[in-house]
C-alpha cells in the first residue's frame, strides 16, 4: 500500500509538472517569429532569400503575405515547408512507465535527450530520405491557428491521444484534406518516402521497444551514472546516442553508425574503421556515419568569435544540427539569420502517441513555427553533428570543415580538429570490445563523468 501511495504521489507530481511547463512554455508556440526581408535564412545547409525592395520584417506564419510579391511569398512557403518537415520531439506525458521509476513524463528534465533525438532524427532523414525531401502535408498543419494554437492544443492532443488508444485510423483534429492524403494516388517514390518518414518517427516513440525512444536512451544513460529524472548535458547525450545506434537491431539501421569525437578531436582512421566495418547481414560494405563533436564555445559565456564558425557549420547540407540551448534550457539549433539562431524547442509537453498503430497521427511530431534566439544568449556547451554517407564524403567534409575551423579561429587552437590516424596512435586507450553488461569503457565513463560535472544544468 505504501508503494502504491508513493506511485500516486509521483503521478500527481508529474501531472503538476506537465501543467506547469505547459503554462510556462505555451507562449513560445503562441509568439510569432519575425524574419528580416533583407538577409538570407539558412536551414541545415539550405539558403532562402526573402529579399524585397521594402525594408522591415516578415512573419513566417503567412499573416502578411498579401503585402509581398508572389516570388518572395513562394520562397517563404518553401522555407516553412522545409522547416515543418524536420522531426520535432518534445516533452511527452502519460507514456508507459520508465523502468526503475514511477515517471510517465519527462517534463522538467528530458529536454537535452529530446534535442539529441531531433539531431539523430535529422541524420536518419538524410540517410533514408535525402536533404531535398519535404513532407507533402507540411503546409496542411493549420498555421492560421498560430496565434490560437496553444488555446486549442489540449483539445487537439486529447484527440490525438484518444486515437492512439483506440487505434482509430485518423484523429479528430485532421481535416478532410488529411483524410484523403493516404488515399491519393502516389508514385512508388512518394510511397517509399512516406513509409520511411513514419518509420523514422516510430524509432523515437515513447515506449520501451522503440530503438531511440526515451526509455532506451535512459537505459544507456544508466551506464554513465544517469537515471530517469536527472539532467543530461549535450556531451553525455552524444555518447548515449552512439550506444543506442550501436545496439539497434532493426536491419534498416545496420547501415548507420555514430562516432563521438574524443576531447575535441576527430580521429579520421577511427571514423573510417567504423564506416568500413562488416554489416550484420554478412556482406562487407561501408556504413554512413553521424559524427558528433561535443565542444565549448567559450568559458562561462559563449565567445562571439565563434559566431561565424557556427553559421558556417549550419550552412553545410551535411550538418544535422546542434544540441545546445541557453542556460537551463536545451534547444535543437537548425539554422540562422544574421546573428540569430533558428531552433526547435522541446519544452512543450504533449500527449503520448502510440506509434505502433497503423497511420498514427503525425501532426505533433512537426513544429508549426520556427523560433529565433540571439547567438550571444547561447550556452557555450553544445554538441555539433554531421552526416557522411560514404568514406569519400567524410574525407571531403573533414577537409572543408578544417578550412572553416582555421579561417574562423582567432585563437591559437581551433574549436576542434581532424587528425589522421587512430586515437591509439596518440596514446589514447582504444575502446575495448563491447561486453554485454558493460556498454561504456572505463575511459568513456571517466570522460562522461567529467562532462557531467562540467556542463550546465538543463531544466
Amino acid at each position: 500500500m505504501e508503494a502504491t501511495g508513493t506511485d500516486e504521489v509521483e503521478k500527481i507530481k508529474s501531472k503538476f509538472m506537465s501543467a506547469w511547463h505547459n503554462m510556462k512554455y505555451s507562449w513560445v508556440l503562441k509568439t510569432k517569429t519575425y524574419f528580416s526581408r533583407n538577409s538570407p535564412v539558412f536551414l541545415l545547409g539550405k539558403c532562402y532569400h526573402f529579399k524585397t525592395d521594402e525594408s522591415g520584417e516578415l512573419s513566417t506564419d503567412g499573416s502578411n503575405f498579401d503585402k509581398i510579391n508572389t516570388e518572395i511569398s513562394g520562397n517563404v512557403e518553401e522555407f516553412r515547408k522545409d522547416f515543418i518537415s524536420r522531426i520535432w520531439l518534445t516533452y511527452r506525458e502519460e507514456f508507459p512507465q520508465i523502468k526503475g521509476s514511477a515517471l510517465t513524463t519527462d517534463c522538467g528534465w528530458g529536454c537535452t535527450l529530446r534535442t539529441g533525438q531531433m539531431l539523430l532524427a535529422q541524420g536518419l532523414m538524410l540517410h533514408f530520405l535525402g536533404r531535398a525531401w519535404v513532407w507533402p502535408d507540411a503546409l496542411d498543419i493549420d498555421n492560421s491557428d498560430s496565434e490560437s494554437w496553444t488555446a486549442h492544443t489540449v483539445k487537439k492532443l486529447t484527440a490525438s491521444f484518444e486515437a492512439s488508444l483506440t487505434a482509430e485510423r485518423e484523429p479528430k483534429i485532421l481535416s478532410n484534406h488529411h483524410q484523403g492524403t493516404l488515399k491519393r494516388n502516389c508514385d512508388d517514390s512518394e510511397m517509399r518516402n512516406e513509409v520511411y518518414h513514419r518509420k523514422i518517427i516510430s524509432w523515437f516513440g515513447d515506449s520501451p521497444l522503440a530503438a531511440f525512444g526515451l526509455h532506451q536512451l535512459i537505459e544507456y544513460g544508466k551506464k554513465s551514472g544517469k537515471i530517469a529524472g536527472d539532467w543530461y548535458g549535450p556531451a553525455v547525450v552524444a555518447h548515449i546516442l552512439r550506444k543506442a545506434v550501436e545496439e539497434a537491431r532493426d536491419p534498416e539501421l545496420q547501415g548507420v553508425t555514430v562516432y563521438v569525437a574524443q576531447d575535441c578531436t576527430v580521429y579520421s582512421s577511427d571514423v573510417i574503421d567504423r564506416q568500413c566495418s562488416f554489416m550484420d547481414s554478412g556482406k562487407a560494405d561501408t556504413k554512413a556515419v553521424i559524427i558528433l563533436v561535443p565542444v565549448r564555445l567559450g568559458g562561462e559565456r559563449t565567445n562571439m568569435d565563434y559566431l561565424e564558425f557556427v553559421k558556417g557549420i549550419l550552412s553545410l547540407e551535411y550538418c544535422v544540427g546542434i544540441i545546445g540551448g541557453k542556460p537551463k534550457q536545451s534547444y535543437y539549433f537548425a539554422g540562422f539569420q544574421d546573428d540569430s539562431l533558428i531552433y526547435m524547442d522541446p519544452h512543450y509537453c504533449q500527449s503520448f502517441v502510440d506509434v505502433s498503430i497503423k497511420d498514427f497521427p503525425l501532426e505533433s511530431f512537426h513544429c508549426p513555427s520556427p523560433k529565433k534566439m540571439s547567438f550571444k544568449k547561447m550556452d557555450p556547451s553544445c554538441t555539433i553533428g554531421f552526416y557522411c554517407r560514404t568514406v569519400q564524403d567524410f574525407e571531403k567534409a573533414s577537409e572543408e570543415i578544417t578550412k572553416m575551423l582555421k579561417s574562423s579561429s582567432k585563437e591559437k587552437y581551433p574549436l576542434f580538429t581532424f587528425v589522421k590516424g587512430h586515437s591509439r596512435d596518440y596514446d589514447f586507450a582504444s575502446s575495448p570490445l563491447r561486453e554485454e553488461n558493460d556498454l561504456f569503457s572505463e575511459d568513456e565513463k571517466k570522460r562522461l563523468k567529467r562532462f557531467s560535472t562540467e556542463e550546465f544544468v538543463l531544466l
